[in-house]
């Protein structure tokens, strides 16, 4: 059954491509933007995920347009690829939610080469690489919106997370600095930095012990973790028109975590 705020929203008719489409805070944005009427490019190296994310929002949103395409961010080439192909079938893109990313946990004396680069391939050269595809293709129809999905570790730091931390802030310093470099071209670029967040994969970590739930809650000024929906909000608010004058901005949506120097 079709949601019925379909076509409604600010992105009506807007192209708006997002990576690690598949699962996750990615997979949630996804429905809020086809709410909203937005014309849908997912991208993701799981091509079953994708499938099956095509399959439910096809069935949620049938008058939704979307068109899929599977890479590796990481790889230079196969981005070039994706957004060309992008390109071919919509013709324009108006907002990149640049979300594709993995976490990386280990402790910095143990951390191999390829641990680090794989962060750093995945997490801070895929942005880049998307950013810059995004960024001609906006720059060729007058501008577009591009929002990265960094991290609070990209703001304050964590143990065992040095890849992990190095990346996102990266992400955020990218941000700022495309930002400033394409204001002139129409193109604003912004960080989102989650707290928290209750997807599949931090529900695992919770239950295998990885993660202390209650720990965390007890930290967090607002006494919870996050939703993928309290993601999605800021993400929808930073693509809006409301948010036409916000551009190199990193924004927190973090429960107060990382204001909280208590405890």
């Amino acid at each position: 059954m079709a949601n019925s705020r379909e076509g409604a929203g600010t992105s009506a008719g807007r192209v708006v491509m997002c990576t690690g489409a598949a699962q996750g805070i990615g997979r949630a944005m996804l429905n809020a933007f086809a709410a909203q009427g937005a014309r849908l490019a997912l991208l993701d190296i799981d091509a079953e995920g994708l499938a099956k994310a095509q399959r439910e929002l096809q069935r949620d949103f049938p008058a939704i347009e979307i068109f899929c395409v599977t890479a590796s961010v990481a790889d230079d080439i196969q981005v070039a690829q994706a957004f060309d192909a992008v390109h071919a079938h919509y013709g324009r893109l108006d907002v990149l939610l640049n979300n594709a990313g993995i976490s990386m946990n280990r402790p910095s004396l143990e951390l191999t080469p390829a641990d680090w680069r794989r962060a750093i391939d995945i997490d801070l050269s895929g942005v880049f690489y998307c950013c810059q595809q995004a960024g001609r293709a906006m720059q060729a129809t007058g501008g577009g919106v591009i929002i990265n999905t960094a991290s609070m570790y990209g703001v304050v730091a964590a143990p065992e997370r040095a890849a992990y931390c190095a990346a996102k802030a990266g992400v955020v310093a990218l941000s700022k600095s495309l930002a400033v470099e394409w204001a002139a071209l129409g193109i604003r670029v912004n960080a989102l930095c989650p707290g928290y967040i209750r997807t599949a994969l931090v529900d695992s970590l919770i239950e295998r012990g990885a993660l202390d739930a209650q720990r965390i809650s007890a930290r967090t000024p607002m006494g919870r973790l996050g939703t993928p929906e309290d993601v999605v909000a800021v993400a929808c608010f930073l693509a809006s028109d409301a948010a036409a004058f916000v551009t190199g901005h990193a924004m927190l949506a973090d429960g107060g975590w990382t204001a909280n120097g208590y405890m």
